[in-house]
């Protein structure tokens, strides 16, 4: 682990870390603005990566221009380039199984209630595809709100990572 970065700073910071470094890779010569943009960031915050990136002896750091770099990964770079990959491919691995337990035993309260169809309804569409294939799984169909079907069955709401159910009525066939 980076020693400055603290044990609760977890996926944004080193997902951030990797999208820059894969940034690098592909273009050594990019600007740190045009990377502020592709990431989502603050150019200050690209610069203060970099300098951590370069003082780590990850990335090695040339001037090509009066105001122009050129950032190349080091051997180091890209073994940490590579740990951080399994690291976030691990994490959301984990997620996608705890999300798939948490989304089956829900169902499974669904189906307890007489049900045999839910809506989905949430903030995170990638989460939100983890419970369809679970309700495929668990033979649970899915209402379509837009179609004006299922109006009066309990909703799967996804939460950021969270989810839980929303009752409408007590009981019912769905």
């Amino acid at each position: 682990m980076d020693p400055e970065e603290k044990p609760e700073e977890t996926g944004e910071v080193s997902l951030h870390k990797l999208r820059l470094m894969e940034e690098l890779e592909e273009e050594p010569e990019v600007r740190q603005m045009d990377l502020a943009v592709r990431l989502g960031v603050a150019t200050g915050t690209v610069n203060w990566h970099l300098k951590r990136l370069a003082a780590r002896g990850y990335v090695k750091v040339k001037r090509i221009g009066q105001w122009r770099w050129s950032y190349i990964l080091t051997p180091q770079g890209m073994a940490e380039k590579a740990r951080l990959t399994r690291a976030y491919v691990q994490q959301s691995m984990q997620l996608y199984r705890e999300i798939r337990e948490r989304a089956r035993k829900l169902l499974q309260e669904v189906q307890r209630a007489g049900y045999r169809q839910v809506r989905i309804e949430g903030d995170n569409d990638d989460l939100a595809d983890v419970c369809r294939l679970t309700c495929m799984e668990q033979g649970v169909k899915v209402a379509n709100p837009a179609g004006g079907e299922g109006g009066e069955v309990p909703v799967l709401r996804v939460n950021g990572r969270e989810l839980s159910l929303e009752w409408l009525k007590e009981g019912g066939d769905g």
